[in-house]
């Protein structure tokens, strides 16, 4: 009884809500697009953009006029729902699918030039929220498949579009309500009250999800470039040793085997000194893409400075013989000609094994006494430390190579020994 005698006390009147929204979202918009403006994320402007056509399509539709196609605004407002859709995608590397997008504004206008459709407000509203509840869960869609780790961390993005939607089919229950022309504002009940704040707590929502997205966004791409090196898009020092500690950690917590592949290009000082540091980069660049696609998805490859790479192979001797001699025959037949030139760039690969996981240290020196093998025997082939390997070269690790300790990466260059 006492909530019965407030419920007048609070009633809301629909055209002033309506005119909050049209400022809070254009408000909105304007935010994304100033965020757009510093951060450069595409996705943002179409954000942006669609609550900017949002608004200006409610802005319309309160506005009204003989001279107004009495279709603009709906189809605005269709259109600006689509764009939050293309959005999503345009997030997540994706195309915008230009017809798709299209086709809600395109049937809204096509339906009003009928009068039967014009005249009733039931197909009227069934169209726009079955329309609006679409390009909602499309968006929702494209979250869910980007879900990376958990769904735990996505579902915010994935559920406010989904309730938007949701909120949207409303309308079909209050069809018999709403006015036949745009314009005409009267009060329609609480129902449609409850409509438009519910549509203002979704621009609210949506734009701080976004974001957030944005900000993580950022954050992803600032790390990632700390981690990876320019030049042939593999993990730098810094990120090798980020990602091989935690590789054989869990390694040694599964008592399961490690390598490590310790590469170096072939001469690759006369290859810059006779065709030049651009053939010589491209060169580079080229045994980063055959060790990329030559390797698995687990395996951990970085390029430590110069011509100088390594890899961590979750796995036994065996096998990281096997991927190192898959790299060296690749990149000796990819090398054969390198920006038009005849430079036939070849890569010695030493490795070292360890059961039961292991620590950088050991696995380190060992290759590095591999590799030095491999540079004093020949060029262009793979050697293995410790172990039988019929085709490379068995190496037992000094004290002198055991005393070379993880942190020699830190200075400009790799302790390896290079043969005259």
């Amino acid at each position: 009884m006492f909530a019965r005698n407030l419920l007048p006390a609070f009633s809301l009147d629909v055209t002033t809500l309506v005119v909050v929204a049209i400022f809070v979202v254009n408000l909105l918009g304007l935010l994304l697009l100033f965020v757009w403006i510093q951060e450069r994320i595409r996705a943002l402007a179409w954000w942006g953009a669609a609550y900017l056509t949002g608004g200006f399509s409610a802005a319309l539709w309160c506005v009204g006029g003989p001279h107004l196609p009495p279709w603009l605004p709906g189809a605005l407002l269709l259109a600006a729902c689509a764009m939050m859709w293309s959005a999503a995608r345009l997030f997540h590397g994706r195309d915008v699918v230009w017809p798709a997008m299209l086709l809600g504004a395109a049937a809204w206008a096509v339906s009003s030039s009928l009068p039967a459709f014009a005249q009733s407000a039931m197909p009227r509203a069934m169209l726009a929220s079955l329309t609006v509840f679409a390009y909602a869960v499309l968006a929702a869609g494209e979250f869910w498949r980007e879900r990376r780790k958990s769904l735990l961390g996505r579902w915010p993005v994935v559920l406010v579009p989904v309730l938007h939607g949701a909120l949207f089919l409303f309308p079909l229950m209050l069809a018999s309500q709403l006015p036949d022309q745009p314009g005409d504002m009267a009060p329609v009940g609480g129902w449609l009250a409850l409509l438009v704040l519910g549509i203002i707590l979704y621009a609210v929502g949506t734009a701080f999800v976004v974001l957030v997205l944005a900000k993580e966004r950022m954050l992803r791409a600032h790390r990632t470039a700390a981690l990876t090196d320019s030049m042939t898009g593999l993990y730098n020092r810094r990120g090798f040793l980020d990602g091989a500690g935690r590789l054989l950690s869990a390694q040694v917590r599964r008592r399961q085997p490690v390598s490590l592949l310790l590469i170096d290009l072939d001469c690759f000082k006369s290859i810059n000194d006779r065709f030049g540091h651009a053939v010589g980069d491209e060169a580079l660049r080229l045994f980063a893409s055959v060790a990329s696609a030559n390797m698995r998805a687990n395996d951990l490859v970085a390029r430590m400075g110069g011509d100088e790479f390594v890899a961590v192979v979750p796995d036994g001797a065996d096998e990281a013989v096997n991927i190192a001699e898959r790299i060296r025959a690749a990149y000796e037949t990819a090398a054969s000609v390198v920006s038009g030139q005849p430079v036939g760039a070849t890569v010695s690969i030493g490795i070292a094994s360890q059961e039961r996981g292991g620590d950088i240290d050991t696995l380190l020196a060992r290759a590095d006494e591999a590799l030095y093998a491999v540079k004093k025997t020949g060029r262009n082939r793979v050697a293995t430390a410790g172990s039988s390997n019929p085709g490379g070269v068995d190496v037992a690790p000094t004290a002198a190579a055991r005393s070379v300790r993880w942190t020699a990466f830190r200075r400009p260059q790799l302790p390896l020994r290079q043969a005259a």
